[in-house]
């Protein structure tokens, strides 16, 4: 059921998904062609606020902090998980597999490499203050406009 807690955690993490994006972008190789990374990231934060910050509003300030730190857990988790699969189909259609299987584990290990390059202390900081930011203007939508 759509909701003013709904839409404004979505709004919430679609930004932080954006700047984070941006933060992300110089960390990368030179050669790195984007294409559509920030467009996605945005969509995957949006969906991160809408389904799972969203229905967990009105449970007070800590439950706000936490539901924040979910949400931003989550679309990091997804958007890594997303650019991870992109990044192996693209070595896919290079033939770099030799079968499925081998190809379906590279994910994990892409994943990984993702996680790793991006493990930074400014884009920690940031994303711990863009949850904790998120979670309490979701709650304060969610006792707001009930």
């Amino acid at each position: 059921m759509p909701t003013a807690a709904r839409l404004v955690a979505a709004i919430c993490l679609a930004i932080v998904a954006f700047i984070v994006s941006g933060m992300i972008m110089p960390l990368m190789p030179e050669s790195t062609d984007f294409g559509y990374f920030v467009p996605l990231n945005i969509i995957i934060g949006l969906l991160a606020g809408w389904i799972v910050m969203g229905r967990r509003v009105g449970r007070g300030t800590t439950a706000a902090i936490n539901n924040g730190l979910t949400g931003v857990f989550v679309m990091m988790l997804w958007g890594i998980g997303v650019q991870a699969c992109n990044e192996m189909v693209r070595l896919a259609m290079k033939n770099r597999y030799d079968n499925a299987m081998e190809a379906m584990v590279a994910i994990f290990q892409i994943g990984a490499e993702f996680g790793l390059m991006i493990a930074t202390v400014p884009i920690g900081l940031f994303l711990l203050v863009g949850a904790v930011v998120s979670g309490l203007v979701t709650e304060y939508a969610g006792n707001r406009w009930r």
